[in-house]
This record gives structure tokens, sequence and C-alpha cells, in this order.
């Protein structure tokens, strides 16, 4: 972990360091070489968050964009039950950043622990991955809803990220590391149909700051189910005229015309 409590206060890994905990109080080690990035570890080789996982230089520049006392925040629910949350804003809401494989029943119960969550993903940790990405958003099509560009991806089981991630309940955004941009997989995505917009990756840093992220989830929600209950009403027109259209044409069959 990034942090351990050292006199009281949340200090990053020095070499020779030692601390606390914030989870379980038990005594840290600070761990500084240079192969691995400085953490801090439990004396013993243990870990008291089993969801917690090794992290890379991308989870730490993510933290990073972060006020410290947002970062690392322990998140204790009613039944006493403790998981350290990588970023927590003031708003409540907990952002994952999520590098290495999640199974789904992990993270459907990290869903229902942090309840209010989004998931960022790292896009590279595969190295195709974002060429299969790219390749179903270039095939797919794009709506224009609202001022707000959406695209269709009909086939998301042929990248194997949205796969993963396309049955999520919550927001779900994929870093592939651009300058400027994230992708940000809608949670009434399917199997069948995902809905992906791009978002200004700064834009998405001050939204999670100020709380207007969940404002932008509502609002695309809101846009995408409106667009599908349009889709239905049509398909559903379409079938009723072609029921008209056999039922007339039988029946003209049936009882011709006489001159």
């Amino acid at each position: 972990m990034k942090y351990a409590i050292v006199e009281g206060k949340k200090t990053e890994a020095l070499k020779g360091g030692r601390g606390i905990c914030p989870c379980c109080n038990s005594e840290l080690i600070a761990k500084c070489g240079d192969v691995k990035i400085n953490h801090w570890a439990h004396k013993g080789n243990r870990n008291c968050d089993h969801w917690w996982e090794n992290e890379t230089e991308w989870h730490r520049k993510w933290k990073g964009l972060f006020p410290v006392e947002c970062q690392e925040v322990v998140h204790l629910d009613e039944n006493g039950e403790k998981h350290i949350a990588d970023v927590r804003t003031e708003t409540g809401l907990v952002i994952e950043f999520q590098h290495s494989f999640i199974n789904p029943e992990e993270r459907r119960s990290r869903i229902g622990f942090y309840q209010k969550l989004i998931w960022v993903v790292d896009g590279l940790r595969r190295i195709k991955d974002k060429p299969r990405f790219i390749k179903v958003i270039e095939e797919g099509r794009t709506s224009l809803l609202n001022n707000l560009i959406i695209f269709l991806v009909e086939f998301p089981e042929e990248s194997r990220i949205i796969k993963e991630w396309v049955n999520c309940d919550v927001p779900v955004f994929f870093d592939f590391q651009e300058p400027e941009r994230l992708w940000f997989l809608s949670p009434i995505s399917t199997i069948d149909m995902a809905y992906i917009i791009q978002i200004n990756r700064n834009y998405f840093i001050n939204s999670c700051e100020n709380g207007r992220i969940e404002d932008l989830v509502d609002k695309v929600v809101t846009i995408i189910s409106n667009y599908q209950n349009y889709i239905k009403q049509k398909n559903q027109e379409e079938i009723n005229r072609r029921v008209n259209q056999i039922w007339r044409d039988g029946t003209r069959k049936k009882y011709p015309r006489r001159f």
C-alpha cells in the first residue's frame, strides 16, 4: 500500500520506515528498492484486505490525482467488515483502479460493499485489448443523442475487455493511457449491445471530486434508456405493419376481387 500511519499521519514509504496499517492496526514495514515502487508491507507477508492487489505505477499515478485524504480510505460497513478503497471522495464516491483480472463474483461483492462505486480499468494490461477495442468501435454505429455522441457496439464479445465488463452494474471507464480521453461503458450495456462514449480525462477527474460524475452517468443512462424505448417502439410498429400486410395479402388471395 502507498500509505501507513506514522506518528498519527498518513505517510508514504521511506527506506527503513515503520508504520501502522490503517485497516488492521498491525505493523507495516517500508519496502524501498529499485525494482518495485516504494510501498508498505505487513510484517510477516500477511495482508489484512484480500481485495488488495499489488500496485503498479499506473495505480499510483491515478491515486496521485486526488487529495491525500481521499486516497486509501478504510471503509467499514455495519457488519464490521473492512476494506481499503483506492479513492473515496468527499461525496462518498469510491473509485477502484483495476489493473489485474477480477472475477465477476468479487466484482459483485465490491459493488455491494461500497454501493456508490465506479471502476477505472487499465486498458493496456494486455497487448491486444486496445486495437480490438478500437476495431469494434470503428465497425459499430454512432448515434447523436441530445448532443452526445454514443458508440453502439453490437458484438461486444469481439473485444475481450468489453466482454469482461459489459455486464457490470456500475459505471466502468477504460483507460488506454491516452492523454485526453477515457472511454465510458454505460452500466445498462448488455452482451448484445454496448453503449460507449468518450469522456475528457480532466473532466472526469474534476467531476469525481465535485460529485458531478453521478449527474453525467444519470444523464447518459436516461438518454440511452429513451433511445432503447424508441427503438423498441419502432420495431413494434414495423412488426405490426408486416402482420397487417400479411393479413391484407392473405385476405386478397382468399377473396379475390371480381370484375
